[in-house]
């Protein structure tokens, strides 16, 4: 599957065909060096893997400047490996531009980091609905999570238990949304709908209709 890696922006609005308003996300992706290409042969699958967004060299263990070297290019924030998909006619040191990979209608996935909201409760983290109208006795209790224990028997408590912890700060896919619009010259591409994380966040973007240029 193509792709590439882009930056959140915000939100906005459009107006389709139809007359109708279209919620969309702002993704700035700038062009993505190519630093890896990978084959069945010396890697056991095809993939291919994008840099993207310059950061200071002095900010990078030697043995990343090293890999960025081999390949020609400058040290990135960011490197993703997308599988499955390898770029006709490129070769390492080469860049994708969103023309190569998008076009206006193609669906899309949007995988990125969603926002952390620190330590919460089963009520936050897992829409427990709480105790109620706080019968039986229960006082300041509303939004406990009730017992989580067993019997003697196994007497104990068994993994995957939803109890309170951090929430969010996890990778997101967002599926089947649609590239709405396309502008070049800002490095911007419009999806509609929301995608995961705060404004300024990486995220990637998988094209799931068409293959590249």
């Amino acid at each position: 599957m193509s792709g590439l890696i882009g930056k959140k922006v915000g939100m906005t609005s459009v107006f389709d065909n139809a007359g109708r308003n279209i919620p969309v996300t702002v993704i700035e992706i700038e062009p993505c060096a190519i630093t890896q290409i990978k084959t069945e042969e010396t890697d056991g699958y095809t993939a291919v893997q994008l840099a993207a967004f310059d950061r200071k060299e002095k900010n990078v263990s030697k043995a990343v400047k090293g890999h960025f070297d081999k390949a020609g290019v400058s040290a990135k924030h960011q490197v993703v490996e997308f599988r499955d998909f390898i770029p006709e006619g490129l070769d390492v040191g080469d860049e994708l531009n969103i023309s190569d990979v998008f076009a206006v209608g193609d669906t899309v996935d949007v995988v990125a980091t969603s926002k952390g909201t620190g330590f919460t409760g089963v009520v936050k983290r897992h829409n427990f609905s709480g105790v109620g109208d706080a019968t039986h006795g229960q006082h300041n209790r509303l939004r406990a999570p009730g017992a989580i224990g067993n019997a003697s028997d196994p007497s104990k408590v068994f993994k995957g238990m939803r109890m309170a912890g951090q929430s969010g700060n996890e990778r997101v896919k967002i599926k089947n949304l649609s590239v709405a619009n396309i502008l070049e010259d800002s490095n911007v591409i419009l999806v509609t709908g929301s995608i995961p994380g705060p404004k300024g966040g990486y995220v990637e973007i998988h094209n799931k209709t068409s293959v590249i240029n």
